[in-house]
């Protein structure tokens, strides 16, 4: 395996020291430097400030894909890469044990200490060296994020000099907004897949090439080529997406042609849509691929394409050092590096920044609203307790018989005992279209629905999936066939409350949250969720077995 995590196998950081005596210098220890050293963050989803985050138990690949990283989930995904059980490695990458070893180890992220690992890295290496690059997903996903409209984020990354950032949610501030930041932002903002709809001219610059170690290397952005259809196309009416294959594989001939040793792709599309596109575009060296929340201790190779994946939420810092010769990649070395909180002393400039970009809402951030009775987590392909919460919250303070939750991968985790504040609230609701609108729904309307979702993200040709969860379902049970096509994965739809079948031709009084419609009406979620929390004080949620998944 050519991945090194601190210098040596990818268990070696777990094996390095005992207890808390972990320290900043272990984390950013590395084995022979390259020309050029590339740092990838992606998925920060505007979490500044250290949090738990547990990783998926359940992440299926259907088709070609099925049972290879990055669908590999707790002790096969340790077996796979060869890490310890019960360790550092375990804790961060797995949802094995968590509640015990979340104590041990502590939370992850904060920006003040990713700040801190990054500008380290760049004493070391000479910041001539040193490329960093954010893969999207960075401006939005908490309460300060939607207050200043993510320009909290901004002042964070401006201050960490980051090269180059591509989007996803960020377009969710609408479009005037993204290009307001784009300008007052001093990196680059790359995507070579969004065109003007009247002209289809770029909206945005496609790449940018950057002399780094002696090395010219090229940097193409893919913004999440689904936008219009995942988040609401009236927020950016005049602008195309696309996955666009053939105008990237343009890029790459450009860039080549302009004198680019190594080609690099900062991606917003997903693992397995990245993947593929390795598999069809050639002289890509490697992508740093976003979207998917994917953390993995090594690349997966796809021809001669190096796929790079760095999780979430600030836990990890992607560091990939290349050996460039004669125009050419020669050689890598790969550390994923992950950022306990506890074990780095926090970046002064990013900490001030952070303090000053959150006092103006600390009161309400810091207001505590009831306490987590149990785990309350947001991954999975098809359910999640916090997503569970918010159902509930749905069905009671709304009064009605089923509850719909997006199926998004972002918001932090809680421990038993821990007060569920308005701040973590905020970081699983925040949006710019919130309305927790009341419907009514037939049993065929759901099934269709249900169906739809499944195929976005079971579809077994990647550049058909969207990347996320299936929608949550409260007060429904269905079974569900990954294997089959659309139109035959959902069966034995169930009414929870009174154990019968949902009938087709009937109508249910529905809830949910961050349609794509405009003018959808309703109280923001976070206030539903507050409320239910407020009335209920101890949250405890149990095991969810209400979908009954088959064909993975």
């Amino acid at each position: 395996m050519a991945a090194l995590l601190a210098g040596a196998g990818p268990g070696a950081l777990a094996q390095a020291v005992k207890g808390q005596a972990l320290t900043e210098a272990d984390l950013i220890r590395f084995d022979k430097p390259g020309t050029v050293t590339l740092l990838h963050l992606t998925d920060l989803h505007a979490q500044m400030v250290p949090l738990y985050f547990r990783e998926p138990s359940v992440n299926l690949g259907v088709g070609e894909v099925k049972g290879l990283p990055p669908h590999l989930t707790d002790q096969a995904f340790l077996d796979y890469f060869k890490l310890p059980a019960g360790g550092r490695d375990a804790y961060a990458m797995t949802s094995l044990d968590f509640v015990n070893l979340a104590k041990t180890y502590g939370r992850m992220g904060g920006m003040d200490r990713m700040a801190t690992l990054v500008k380290a890295i760049r004493a070391q290496r000479g910041a001539d060296k040193v490329l960093l690059l954010d893969g999207g997903d960075a401006l939005q996903g908490s309460w300060t994020s939607l207050k200043t409209q993510g320009e909290d984020m901004v002042k964070v990354l401006t201050a960490m000099d980051l090269d180059a950032m591509v989007g996803h949610w960020e377009f969710t501030y609408g479009a005037d907004r993204v290009l307001e930041l784009k300008e007052k932002a001093p990196f680059a903002f790359l995507a070579q897949n969004i065109r003007s709809t009247e002209w289809q001219e770029p909206v945005f610059d496609a790449a940018k090439i950057y002399d780094k170690g002696g090395a010219k290397v090229a940097v193409i952005g893919q913004a999440f080529p689904r936008t219009p259809i995942s988040n609401p196309r009236w927020m950016i009416p005049d602008w195309e997406f696309g996955i666009r294959e053939d105008e990237m594989r343009s890029q790459v001939e450009q860039a080549r042609a302009a004198g680019a040793d190594v080609v690099a792709v900062l991606s917003h599309n997903g693992f397995d849509v990245d993947r593929k596109m390795a598999s069809r575009v050639k002289g890509i060296d490697v992508i740093f691929t976003g979207h998917t929340h994917d953390a993995m201790p090594a690349p997966v190779k796809e021809g001669e394409t190096l796929l790079i994946a760095t999780g979430s939420h600030g836990k990890f810092l992607s560091r990939l050092d290349l050996d460039v010769k004669d125009k050419k990649v020669t050689g890598y070395r790969f550390q994923l590096i992950p950022v306990f909180s506890d074990a780095i002393t926090p970046d002064p400039e990013v900490a001030k920044i952070v303090a000053a970009e959150r006092a103006p809402y600390e009161k309400d951030l810091a207001r505590e609203i009831g306490r987590a009775g149990t785990l309350l987590y947001r991954r999975g392909n098809f359910n999640g307790t916090l997503d569970d919460m918010i159902c509930q919250a749905m069905l009671e303070e709304r009064d009605v018989e089923i509850a719909l939750s997006p199926g998004f991968r972002w918001g932090g985790t809680l421990l038993p005992g821990d007060p569920i504040t308005f701040d973590a609230i905020g970081n699983a609701t925040a949006i710019t279209y919130p309305a927790c609108y009341r419907i009514n729904m037939t049993g065929k309307q759901l099934k269709d629905m249900l169906e739809d979702v499944a195929d976005n993200i079971f579809n077994p040709d990647p550049y058909f999936q969207g990347g996320g969860d299936m929608v949550r379902v409260g007060g429904m049970g269905y079974a569900i066939d990954v294997s089959k096509d659309i139109g035959s994965r959902i069966s034995g739809m169930t009414f929870l409350k009174t154990g019968k079948p949902i009938e087709a031709d009937k109508s249910y009084a529905v809830a949910g949250w961050a349609s794509v419609n405009q003018g959808v009406e309703g109280p923001p979620i976070w206030e539903v969720v507050e409320k239910y929390v407020a009335r209920v004080k101890d949250v405890n949620i149990a095991p969810n077995s209400s979908v009954k998944v088959t064909g993975a």
